[in-house]
């Protein structure tokens, strides 16, 4: 009875371009099989695909999401949930992946560290409950700290363009 009135997230959902499922999370019966997940997930994305809103009600759900590149982050709780804490939940969760991938939040980044983002995923949220949102401290615990950048006398020229390449795209995002 207490984790119940605890539980604020439903789901926490990452949709690619194309609407197919990238990293599902859900955390209660809402939707109890495999294909009224799907179903539901392609309904969300019909709704949300090409669309400035970032909160919509579906299904009787309360739903927050962003769009980044190539990808579509969503935060689903009751209709009756605070929005701001949904919102500030997808704040958190987008910026931990953000920052585990550098800046870089695309598909193929995202499946190259996926190991992490779903640690991340679990740091965040367990079992509908909001443990934490401090995406600092949640990336420190589940991405270990890189060694310290390399001075730019000290990097290789694919180093060099990879660190170039990194800023002039989260130039042309913002």
């Amino acid at each position: 009875m207490i984790l119940e009135s605890l539980q604020s997230i439903k789901a926490l959902l990452i949709l690619d371009n194309n609407g197919d499922r990238v990293l599902t999370k859900y955390y209660d019966d809402t939707f109890p099989s495999l294909k009224d997940k799907q179903e539901f997930e392609k309904n969300l994305f019909r709704k949300t695909d090409k669309t400035d809103y970032e909160i919509i009600a579906l299904q009787g759900l309360t739903i927050v999401y962003k769009s980044c590149v190539d990808l579509l982050f969503y935060v689903v709780g009751s209709m009756e949930e605070n929005e701001l804490i949904l919102s500030n939940t997808l704040n958190t969760y987008f910026d931990c992946i953000s920052s585990i991938l550098r800046k870089n939040v695309e598909k193929k980044a995202l499946y190259d560290k996926m190991e992490h983002i779903i640690l991340a995923t679990d740091e965040i949220v367990e079992a509908g409950v909001l443990m934490e949102d401090d995406a600092d401290s949640i990336v420190a615990r589940v991405y270990p700290k890189q060694d310290k950048e390399i001075p730019l006398s000290e990097q290789t020229v694919a180093q060099v363009y990879q660190t170039a390449k990194e800023g002039f795209k989260w130039s042309l995002l913002r």
